[in-house]
């Protein structure tokens, strides 16, 4: 295996696999506070290089966490599809890249599960952003939990009503506000201040409460951590989909409180208590950086470990995955041009690894990114056939306190794009006069249909 290259007279030696990996990712900030990063242009160019020339099945050989040490891994491995892997394992990165442009759907998926987290990371390392818009908008993923996401001509989005108390009347504000613009197709999903069992079951039956009253064909879900949605399930509260945030690395999930036996364990109790109707209802959230920022890193670069959430996620078969991509902060992606770049290849990644991939177009307040890069990323986004988007009361989150996509900007990217909610969401919305012909009427905005 080469692990050096010279350019511009300049001979570039890598240590590792895990070496080029770090140095062949495009620049984050993020990766330089980890000391991993490539020194400059001509550094990154070379692992480029270098990359280009590994092979997929050096790539299975080389995890950047070994087998025995971390269980993320061996969840990775052990899923590959063997007789998938054999057709693919020869390919260089740079050969399976073009596999990927060259080839349509059906090819691309008939080799999907003989990957690992670590080759989809490495391809996407040498793709231009038009590649990954390219690349992504060829794949539909579609899951059913009430109804079903993905398919071709659809755009989703998530209704996050938040408040910064939890307040019941607060939280319906925002959630009737988000119905009346056509907002809330994929989830109505609230990110809760209080992670006790009695806040979040209020919550989950208010919810259950309104979609059942006013027939809203949707799904229900509190982002509280995996525990305190298993115990408010097994008191009979009802739950669409369970969510977790997840990480890539077995340190960084035990940051969070979790493994893959307590994930195990809570897919088994949905599997026999949930309240929705399909086989897909697990939702995990993502970022690139969550891994540095807990130490459980392993002195990857955070691309890689991003596709490691991915190959964790699939073993659930969730209806929904998203990364929450500018959240995190400039410590790991600084600017508007490093968020766009991750934005594009999160999702990339999520649809090459098979899941139902959405992305919460999103920066902080500290950050150097704008209204304008939230917005070009959302429409580079829509162009590669992005599952769903968030839907947030104005784009600015009151609890969270980070800025995103807003009500308005679904309803303008689905004119743009001439996509529509999911069929049954679209039907409910034409009944209560919101949405006529794929387009929001008059009546839109008017939260007074509710009252």
């Amino acid at each position: 295996m080469n692990l050096k290259t010279t350019l511009f007279n300049t001979t570039y030696k890598f240590k590792d696999i895990k070496d080029v990996l770090a140095k062949a990712n495009e620049k984050k900030s993020g990766d330089e506070m980890a000391g991993i990063a490539a020194s400059g242009a001509r550094e990154r160019v070379a692992a480029k290089t270098v990359l280009a020339d590994i092979t997929l099945e050096e790539l299975r050989n080389n995890p950047v966490v070994s087998y025995e040490k971390d269980e993320i891994t061996r969840v990775i491995q052990d899923s590959v599809d063997e007789e998938q892997y054999k057709k693919i394992k020869a390919l260089t990165v740079g050969e399976f890249r073009e596999f990927l442009l060259e080839n349509d759907e059906d090819k691309i998926k008939e080799i999907r599960d003989g990957l690992t987290s670590e080759m989809i990371a490495a391809v996407t390392k040498l793709m231009s952003n038009m590649d990954l818009v390219y690349a992504a908008q060829k794949i539909c993923n579609t899951a059913k939990c009430n109804t079903t996401i993905g398919r071709r001509g659809t755009f989703s989005s998530r209704l996050q009503p938040n408040h910064p108390t939890d307040n019941p009347q607060g939280i319906m504000a925002s959630l009737i506000d988000g119905i009346s613009y056509g907002v809330g197709d994929a989830v109505i999903g609230l990110n809760p201040v209080a992670d006790t069992i009695e806040s979040v079951s209020d919550v989950l039956k208010v919810f259950n409460d309104f979609t059942r009253k006013w027939r809203i064909p949707t799904q229900n879900c509190v982002l509280a951590h995996i525990t305190t949605q298993m115990e408010a399930l097994k008191n009979g509260v009802p739950i669409d989909l369970m969510f977790q945030s997840i990480a890539g690395s077995e340190i960084a999930n035990k940051d969070f409180g979790i493994s893959v036996a307590l994930l195990d364990e809570a897919y088994e109790l949905m599997k026999t208590k949930k309240s929705s109707k399909g086989p897909n209802f697990m939702y995990f959230e993502t970022g690139q950086g969550t891994e540095l920022s807990s130490e459980g890193n392993n002195r990857a670069d955070q691309l890689v470990m991003e596709a490691r959430c991915y190959g964790l996620a699939k073993r659930y078969k969730p209806f929904l995955v998203n990364t929450v991509v500018g959240f995190i902060g400039p410590e790991y992606l600084y600017d508007g041009k490093q968020v766009i770049r991750a934005g594009l290849e999160d999702h990339f990644m999520g649809k090459l690894t098979g899941l139902s991939m959405g992305v919460d177009t999103c920066y902080t307040n500290h950050m150097k990114a704008d209204q304008n890069d939230l917005e070009n990323l959302a429409m580079l986004l829509l162009a590669a056939n992005c599952n769903y988007l968030m839907g947030i009361p104005c784009g600015d989150d009151v609890m969270l306190m980070y800025q995103s996509s807003s009500y308005h900007d679904i309803a303008t990217l689905r004119e743009i794009s001439d996509k529509r909610p999911i069929k049954e969401f679209e039907k409910r919305m034409e009944e209560l006069g919101i949405m006529k012909n794929g387009k929001l009427t008059r009546n839109a905005g008017d939260p007074s249909i509710f009252m």
